[in-house]
C-alpha cells in the first residue's frame, strides 16, 4: 500500500473532475490557490446532497454573494430562498451563523482544530476545509471515502459500527505533500470509478492494491447494518389565495424542522392524524390525494386544503405576499409539493 498516494496523485492529475469550485491539479501546479469561501460553501451543500444537485446552487450563491463578507450581510430570507430545494435548512441557517463569525474574525483559520470551533462545522467539513484550501494534512471521510477504503482493505464489517478502523485507514494514507489533492482524488475514484453498484473496477488505478477485488467481494462492500423503519407522520397544509392572487403564507419558527423556511399555515406533524386548524374561515377544498414526502427520521403526509378568499379576511396566522412576489420556487420541497397540489384544485398550472 506504500505506493497508493502516488498512484492517486497521478491519475487524479489527469482524471479531475471539473468542477466550479475546484482549482484543477495544473491551476495549483501553477500557483493558484483554492478560496476557502468556495471550499466551505460548496462542502456545506453537499452534505446530503449530490454534486450534480448542488452545481446551480452553488453557482448562484457566489453570483449573488461572490465573497464570505457578502454572505454574511445577506438577508436570512433571501438565503432560506436561494436554498430553497437543497434540504436539511439547518445547514441554511448555520451557513449564515458561520458566515457572520468568519466575516468578524476577518478570514478563515486554517486549521481543522480552529474550523471546528465555527457554526454548521463538524469533523468532516473541518478536515475537508483545512485539507483542500489550506494543503494541511487532515484525514478527509465522506462516503465515497468510506467505500473506496472498506475495498481497498477488505473491511467486511458493516457501517456505521466499521467507520473508526475505516478512519484509521484514512488517516494512514493521508500524505502530508499535496493532502488537499489527494483527499480530491479519493473522494473522485469513488464518485466514478469505485461506485456503490457495479464498481468499475478494470479502470481503477488501485485494482491491483484492492483486496476486495482479489477476493471478488468489491460489490459487497461497504457492508451496512439494516436501517430502521420510519416513522410516519400526519398533517394538514392550507393554501388560501385571494381574490386579487396573494397567496397566504408563514414563516415556520427558527428552529426545529424547515426552521426560518416560508411555508403554508397548517397543523402540527404528529403520528396520528391531527384536527385540522384552517388560519381563516373559508369555503375549504380538501384534496383527494395526500401530499407525501420522507424526511431523515420520518415520513409525512399532509391533506391539502384549498381555498380562494375575499380581501377582507384576517388570517389568524400567516400573511397574505401579493400574487407578483410570490415564487413558489423559493418554497422548501415539501410546501411546493403543497402548492402544486394546490393548484390542481384552482385548475391552475403549478408554476403559476
Amino acid at each position: 500500500m506504500e505506493n497508493v498516494n502516488t498512484i492517486l496523485l497521478s491519475w487524479y492529475d489527469h482524471s479531475a473532475r471539473d468542477l466550479p469550485w475546484r482549482v484543477s491539479p495544473a491551476a495549483r501546479a501553477k500557483g493558484q490557490t483554492p478560496d476557502p469561501y468556495s471550499v466551505w460553501l460548496s462542502e456545506i451543500m453537499l452534505q446530503q446532497t449530490t454534486v450534480a444537485a448542488v452545481k446551480a446552487y452553488f453557482n448562484r450563491f457566489m453570483i449573488r454573494w461572490p465573497t464570505v463578507s457578502d454572505l454574511a450581510c445577506a438577508d436570512d430570507a433571501d438565503v432560506m430562498a436561494e436554498w430553497a430545494g437543497l434540504g436539511y435548512y439547518a445547514r441554511a441557517r448555520n451557513l449564515l451563523k458561520c458566515a457572520r463569525e468568519v466575516a468578524r474574525m476577518g478570514a478563515f483559520p486554517d486549521t481543522q482544530d480552529d474550523l471546528r470551533k465555527l457554526p454548521g462545522i463538524g469533523p468532516y467539513t473541518a478536515a475537508a476545509v483545512a485539507a483542500i484550501a489550506f494543503d494541511r494534512p487532515a484525514p478527509v471521510m465522506d462516503g465515497n471515502v468510506e467505500r473506496v477504503m472498506s475495498r481497498l482493505f477488505a473491511v467486511t464489517d458493516p457501517l456505521p459500527g466499521c467507520k473508526p478502523a475505516l478512519y484509521d485507514h484514512t488517516a494512514r494514507l493521508t500524505p502530508q505533500t499535496r493532502p488537499g489533492d489527494y483527499a480530491q482524488a479519493v473522494m473522485d475514484l469513488g464518485a466514478t470509478i469505485c461506485t456503490p453498484k457495479n464498481p468499475s473496477c478494470m479502470l481503477c488505478p488501485l485494482n491491483t492494491q484492492c483486496k476486495a477485488r482479489a477476493m471478488g467481494i468489491e460489490a459487497t462492500l461497504p457492508a451496512k447494518s439494516p436501517k430502521p423503519v420510519k416513522p410516519q407522520r400526519y398533517g394538514h397544509a392550507f393554501v388560501a389565495r385571494r381574490t386579487d392572487g396573494a397567496i397566504l403564507l408563514e414563516t415556520r419558527p427558527p428552529k426545529g424542522l424547515l426552521g426560518g423556511m416560508t411555508g403554508f399555515p397548517g397543523s402540527t406533524w404528529s403520528e396520528t392524524h391531527p384536527e385540522p386548524n384552517p388560519p381563516l374561515p373559508a369555503q375549504w377544498t380538501q384534496s383527494d390525494t395526500t401530499v407525501t414526502h420522507v424526511f431523515t427520521h420520518f415520513k409525512l403526509a399532509l391533506t391539502v386544503h384549498s381555498a380562494t378568499v375575499g380581501q377582507d379576511l384576517c388570517p389568524t396566522h400567516g400573511t397574505f405576499m401579493d400574487a407578483a412576489k410570490f415564487n413558489s420556487k423559493s418554497l422548501p420541497t415539501v410546501m411546493r409539493k403543497v402548492f402544486d397540489q394546490a393548484c390542481k384544485t384552482f385548475n391552475e398550472p403549478a408554476n403559476a
